[in-house]
């Protein structure tokens, strides 16, 4: 794999040192990296001249940026009005429990990371929830349990958690 460092050198290159190119740096840096380290953002808010705070306050304010890297598995909940009256916040709950992390985090082995969304544009078949890309309709802890063993690979008593009651 190419020196990350070489590769944020070069993304520095593609944009005028301007403020208004913050958020498309730090997009692409994102896209690269997965996160946003702090390093990247200190390169990124030298390079743009825009103060380490500012950027730092522009990319918490935007769900969309993360600045801790993700797990190997992203599990997203829809929480919209269809998604939420169908049982999605007892998803999350259910999903918090088994991972032992709030939505927003990653579990310590870094296999899973945990996050809702506003809606993914699927009411029709409520609740959803989107496993790696991947949109599992009508989802159940039972289906989403299913869907953790089958991407990780793993045998039942490898996924750390309590039990469904």
């Amino acid at each position: 794999m190419a020196d990350p460092t070489q590769y944020i050198d070069d993304l520095l290159d593609q944009y005028p040192p301007k403020p208004e190119y913050l958020i498309g740096l730090l997009q692409d840096i994102q896209e690269h990296q997965g996160h946003i380290s702090y390093d990247s953002m200190l390169l990124a808010s030298e390079h743009t001249k825009v103060p380490l705070t500012q950027a730092y306050s522009v990319a918490t304010f935007y769900q969309s940026f993360r600045l801790d890297p993700p797990g190997e598995h992203e599990i997203k909940v829809c929480l919209g009005t269809a998604c939420h009256l169908n049982g999605g916040q007892q998803l999350v709950d259910g999903l918090s429990r088994k991972l032992k992390i709030e939505p927003g985090e990653t579990t310590e082995d870094m296999m899973f990371t945990l996050s809702t969304v506003n809606c993914v544009g699927a009411c029709a078949i409520a609740p959803v929830a989107v496993v790696d890309e991947k949109y599992h309709p009508g989802a159940s802890m039972r289906k989403l349990e299913k869907e953790m063993k089958k991407v990780t690979e793993l045998s039942p008593d490898k996924i750390k958690g309590e039990p469904n009651a």
